[in-house]
């Protein structure tokens, strides 16, 4: 089953009673945020489409191993947006995927009227390279790099 965007869930909720929320739900479903442990489901997911390991994903990311196993298991939890970011972007995410993962963990998407998220968008599209270019290429732009996971919050 396809996922539907926010936009088009919106475009059907606009014509939908209450009285058919279940069916909007069910007809819907691939495309929902259910429960706490979508994000780390969904990135393993992911992760085994793209066939890559979390060891070498959070290796990538500069994230401790065990804080990262810890994550996507819901046993932790971040308030750092970068953090899950580093991850995203380790995990060879598209942009699409990153916003959905963002969702999942219930932290804001990257928004293009921010330069530094702008910026971020753009690294996503195009790849530059190890977050290390990732933070570079910020750094040169005079934007916040990508914080490491020292306070495990």
């Amino acid at each position: 089953m396809v996922e539907k965007d926010t936009y088009e869930l919106e475009k059907v909720l606009k014509n939908t009673h209450s009285s058919d929320f279940d069916k909007y739900c069910e007809a819907n479903r691939h495309s929902m945020i259910e429960g706490n442990d979508e994000f780390g489901v969904y990135i393993k997911r992911l992760l085994a489409e793209k066939k890559l390991t979390q060891q070498n994903v959070f290796l990538k990311a500069d994230i401790p191993e065990r804080y990262g196993y810890k994550l996507l298991s819901g046993e932790k939890h971040t308030k750092q947006r970068d953090v899950i970011l580093r991850i995203c972007y380790a995990a060879k995410l598209t942009l699409d995927e990153t916003q959905r993962a963002l969702r999942l963990y219930e932290l804001p998407e990257l928004y293009a009227k921010i330069p530094r998220d702008a910026l971020l968008m753009i690294a996503f599209n195009e790849r530059p390279g190890s977050i290390i270019d990732v933070n570079a290429l910020l750094r040169k732009h005079k934007l916040d790099m990508l914080r490491t996971s020292g306070s495990q919050e």
